[in-house]
C-alpha cells in the first residue's frame, strides 16, 4: 500500500524530445510481463550516471561505468527487470556486453554507446536467449510517449509506477524534464535508488551534466532509506537531448540555477515515492536534522534514526515509544555529542528537550501525529547551523512477508 504516491496523468507526463521509448516481454522471470525496456536518444545527446557504492557491483554496472568512461556518445538504453545479473561472474560479464553488442547492431550503434541495466533477483543467470529474442520488438515499440508503460516495465516488488514530469521557462524556451524511478526494497543511500532515468531537452556539456548528476543524487537518492540495504545495481542516469534550443553550458549560464533547481526536484520526487512504495510502508517520515556540527554528523545522526527497526516498527504501531529515537541519536556515533543541548519534535509537538522528556509532552499527543500517515520528525543537536533532511518509512509485517516470498 503506497503512501499518497501520486501517478500524474498521462496528459501531464511530457515527452523530451530526442528520447524513445520502447517496452517487451521477454518473460525474464516471469512469462507474459512486460519486462524489457529500451530508451534511444538522439544524436547529440550527452548522458552522465551515477551507480551503487558495493563492492558487488552487478555486471550491467560495471559495463556501463566502462562505457561512460571511453568517452563514446551514449546513444541507448536497455534495461531488464526480474534478474539482477549480480554475482554471476565472467559469465554475466558477457551478458551484459553481447546486450549492448545485440541492441548495437539493431539501432546501428556502436555496443559502446549502449548502457545495461538489471534489476531483481541476485546470484542467478540472466536468461540472456530470452532477453535478445524481445530486443527486436521493444525496438519495433520505441516511441517518444512511452514513459508511463517504462515506469510500469521496469517495476519489480514496486505496487506503483513512479513517473515525475515538469516543464519550466527559460531564456524564451519551454524546457521538459521528465523521469522514472523504480525501488521499494533494498533501499539506502549509496546510491539509494535501485533504478533511475531522468531526461530533459536542455542542452548540457558532458562534463557539466556529470557534475550536475552526481550533486542531485546526494539531494534526492542520496537521503533516502526503506531498509539499509545497498544494492548490487543502484544506477541513476540523466541524459539531456539539447532539442529544446536552452543551452546551458557552465555554472556560471545565466539558466543554470532555474534548470539544476528543476532537474534536482524531480529528482527528489521520484526519490520520495521509492520511500511512499516502501515494501509494506504505511507511513513516510521525514526526519530532520537541524544545529548539527556539519553535515557529516547530521547525516549520521538522520540515518541512525531512520534505520532503526525499533523506530520503524514503534511508528508501524502508532506506539509513542519515543525514547527509541533519543536511544538511536545517542549511539550515531557524535562522539563528543552533549545530549543536554539536543531537542526533538515529532510534528508540532516538543517531545523532550535539554537531553530529557520535556516537562508539557503528553503520550497522546505523540500518539496523534504517528497516527497519521505523513510524520515529520525534527531533531536539533544544539551544536551548530547545518541541516539535512532524511526521507524514510516504518516497518510493518508485510515487509517480511514480501521478502521472505521474494523469488516464489
Amino acid at each position: 500500500m503506497a503512501v499518497n504516491l501520486i501517478i500524474p496523468p498521462e496528459s501531464e507526463i511530457h515527452s523530451v524530445d530526442g528520447v524513445e521509448i520502447g517496452i517487451a516481454e521477454a518473460g525474464i522471470r516471469k512469462a507474459h510481463h512486460k519486462d524489457l525496456t529500451v530508451f534511444r536518444f538522439a544524436q547529440g545527446s550527452t548522458v552522465a550516471g551515477v551507480f551503487t557504492r558495493n563492492r558487488f557491483r552487478a555486471a550491467p554496472v560495471q559495463v556501463c561505468e566502462s562505457h561512460l568512461a571511453s568517452g563514446n556518445a551514449i546513444r541507448a538504453l536497455v534495461i531488464n527487470t526480474g534478474n539482477a545479473n549480480a554475482g554471476t561472474g565472467e559469465a554475466g560479464m558477457r551478458v551484459a556486453q553481447e546486450t549492448c553488442r545485440a541492441a548495437a547492431s539493431l539501432l546501428g550503434l556502436q555496443p559502446e554507446q549502449v548502457l545495461p541495466f538489471s534489476t531483481g533477483v541476485i546470484l542467478e543467470p540472466l536468461p540472456l536467449d530470452r532477453l535478445l529474442a524481445a530486443l527486436p520488438a521493444a525496438i519495433d515499440n520505441l516511441a517518444a510517449a512511452n514513459w508511463l508503460p517504462a515506469a510500469h516495465s521496469i517495476m519489480t516488488t514496486d505496487t506503483q509506477p513512479k513517473v515525475s514530469s515538469r516543464r519550466l521557462q527559460a531564456g524564451g524556451h519551454t524546457v521538459t524534464i521528465t523521469g522514472i524511478s523504480k525501488g521499494a526494497g533494498m533501499i539506502r543511500p549509496n546510491m539509494a535508488t535501485m533504478l533511475g532515468f531522468m531526461a530533459t531537452d536542455a542542452a548540457i556539456p558532458a562534463e557539466l551534466l556529470a557534475d550536475m548528476t552526481r550533486r542531485i543524487a546526494d539531494r534526492s537518492f542520496n537521503r533516502i532509506t526503506v531498509d539499509g540495504d545497498t544494492s548490487t545495481n543502484d544506477s541513476f542516469i540523466i541524459v539531456a537531448t539539447g532539442r529544446s534550443g536552452l543551452s546551458v553550458d557552465s555554472t556560471s549560464s545565466p539558466h543554470y540555477q532555474a534548470l539544476f533547481d528543476a532537474l534536482a526536484a524531480s529528482a527528489l520526487e521520484l526519490a520520495q515515492k521509492i520511500v511512499r512504495d516502501a515494501e509494506g510502508a504505511t507511513k513516510f517520515m521525514t526526519i530532520q536534522v537541524d544545529e548539527a556540527g556539519s553535515a557529516e554528523e547530521a547525516l549520521q545522526v538522520a540515518y541512525a534514526v531512520a534505520h532503526s527497526p525499533l523506530v520503524k516498527t514503534a511508528f508501524y504501531a502508532s506506539d509513542p515509544n519515543l525514547g527509541r529515537i533519543l536511544a538511536a541519536i545517542g549511539y550515531a556515533g557524535v562522539a563528543d555529542l552533549d545530549v543536554s543541548g539536543v531537542s526533538l519534535w515529532l510534528g508540532d509537538v516538543l517531545v523532550a528537550s535539554r537531553g530529557q522528556r520535556h516537562p508539557d509532552y503528553r503520550e497522546e499527543d505523540g500518539q496523534r501525529v504517528m497516527k497519521e500517515a505523513e510524520i515529520p520528525m525534527r531533531i536539533a543537536l544544539g551544536r551548530g547551523q547545518v541541516s539535512e533532511t532524511v526521507y524514510t518509512c516504518d516497518f510493518s509485517h508485510d515487509y517480511v512477508s514480501i521478502n521472505a516470498d521474494y523469488r516464489s
